[in-house]
């Protein structure tokens, strides 16, 4: 087939240079990785910006006090979407470089304390900014029109190590997602990677979707982010990220989610509270490769407690807030009612490994003592290339696609017959029990159970499913129940959870 002519070299003995420089490749998602390639061929050198002048010691309410101006918005213009860079300070003291893409263009911007304000009431006498040492932005947000027309609501935000988090519309900030999970829960000590450089594409007039690169960097590994964030009802954050590792990673955590559990009726040990419950999200939900639903209620034990659901090529995974409504909380101010959920929806079979939860004692509700990732049964091999991607939503709830009946809540306490004795009251949703009972499968990994019994409550739109729990001996023992037909075939998620002495 002939060259179009357009496409054909030139001819024998002409000067490839009359015909002018190439185009240049619009900026993309390679160059990122080529660029997290060459820092992983570096040795890592932990970025720390010397915080000077009006941001040296700040407290949270003066930190608060500085926000970026609005008339400097890098997307101006642009009716969707516009972005607030983050100023250094407080605990943010990890410098983040921010370029801007435009017309396939990266452009830096940056560092500029004239593109700040500072708040009268903490800075009486104007801010100090005859320094700026080498201090860079700590982050960015953006926002857009989630809930009201006209009216800009963030929707996310990247500040903090690798953490980001997200709203949906009808939600407020909760859980956190992560770049990745790196000796979580380890004797040896975590190690927390940061996002060092991000690229936020300017987004065409009108799109839905706003794109974000960015690079992680750490002692282990550099890797390459790929963020594709659409904002609405369900907030999704398409993600691709390839792997650069300096070393072998064994201990690596893909897809990582944070969140706080203090206490819920489920698990109230010793808590003086006028709150029936507090957390950001009460347990992990999980659809494996083979099919099967479970749901792992969350506590906040006397140790730290390590939980491994081993899978393959898993369909989803996901901590999630599944009470919705003010009465569950009776929180004015925190509204937990509102906090999200998150789900991970692995895109490609991502092979063997287990759905990993690290549970940390907590006595607050100031501190995430919650994290859940996968985590790969194969290492991960060091001076290779390595890919894998997922969909990651924030909603108030997770897709459900199984005809499943769900656990809607979950009471625990000590039995009134016997001290040692612990009593379990799971609802599940009614729904198509409302005609015939099913059956139900309880059991304990050690321990007995006992007086197990259903009972639906219409009123409540429940089928209670009570049982005892009699440790005798033993320190430790995993639950679990389940509803069926008469075939053993599952009417119910799986729930599960540890009981510790």
């Amino acid at each position: 087939m002939a060259v179009p002519a357009q496409a054909q070299a030139p001819a024998e003995g002409v000067d490839p240079a009359a015909f002018g420089p190439p185009a240049p490749q619009p900026f993309d998602f390679e160059q990122v990785a080529t660029l997290a390639q060459e820092r992983s061929a570096r040795l890592y050198v932990q970025p720390v910006a010397e915080l000077v002048g009006s941001f040296a010691n700040l407290d949270y309410d003066q930190y608060r006090g500085i926000r970026f101006r609005r008339d400097q918005d890098p997307l101006a213009g642009n009716a969707t979407f516009r972005v607030d860079l983050l100023s250094p300070g407080s605990i943010f003291y990890e410098p983040v470089q921010i370029n801007l893409v435009r017309d396939g263009v990266a452009r830096p911007i940056p560092f500029d304390p004239a593109l700040l304000e500072f708040d009268e009431r903490y800075f009486p006498d104007g801010p100090d900014l005859n320094t700026i040492g080498n201090m860079g932005w700590s982050g960015f947000r953006m926002r857009t029109p989630l809930n009201r027309p006209g009216v800009m609501d963030e929707f996310i935000v990247f500040q903090g190590a690798s953490y980001f988090r997200a709203v949906a519309r009808g939600t407020l900030y909760g859980l956190s997602a992560r770049g990745l999970a790196i000796k979580t829960g380890s004797p040896d000590g975590e190690e927390f990677p940061l996002f060092t450089d991000f690229w936020i594409v300017e987004p065409k007039p009108g799109a839905e979707s706003v794109r974000i690169y960015a690079i992680l960097d750490s002692k282990s590994v550099a890797a390459a982010f790929q963020f594709d964030v659409t904002p609405g009802a369900v907030t999704m954050v398409r993600t691709r990220v390839a792997l650069f590792p300096r070393v072998d990673l064994r201990e690596t955590g893909l897809a990582p989610l944070t969140s706080m559990f203090w206490f819920s009726p489920a698990s109230r040990r010793v808590v003086d509270d006028y709150r029936p419950a507090c957390h950001d999200s009460d347990g992990l939900q999980m659809q494996t490769g083979a099919g099967q639903s479970l749901w792992r209620g969350l506590m906040s034990p006397r140790n730290l407690q390590i939980s491994s659901f081993v899978d393959t090529d898993p369909r989803g995974f996901g901590l999630v807030q599944r009470p919705r409504d003010f009465e569950t909380y009776q929180d004015a101010e925190a509204m937990y009612h509102l906090r999200p959920s998150a789900w991970i929806e692995p895109e490609g079979d991502w092979g063997a490994g287990e759905v990993r939860l690290i549970e940390i004692p907590v006595e607050n509700e100031f501190n995430d003592n919650i994290v859940s990732y996968w985590l790969p049964s194969d290492t991960i091999p060091g001076g290779e290339r390595t890919e894998f991607r997922y969909r990651l939503s924030f909603a108030g709830l997770p897709p459900s696609n199984l005809p499943l009946a769900k656990v809607r809540q979950v009471r625990s306490g000590r039995s009134i017959n016997v001290e040692t004795t612990r009593s379990y009251i799971i609802d599940f949703d009614l729904g198509m029990f409302r005609e015939t009972l099913p059956n139900y499968q309880v059991s304990a990994s050690e321990g007995r159970i006992a007086h197990a019994y259903l009972k639906p409550l219409p009123e409540q739109g429940v089928l209670r499913l009570a049982f005892e729990f009699e440790p005798g001996r033993t320190q430790l023992s995993e639950l679990s129940a389940l509803l069926t037909d008469p075939d053993g075939l599952a009417l119910s998620e799986t729930w599960l959870t540890r009981w510790t002495a």
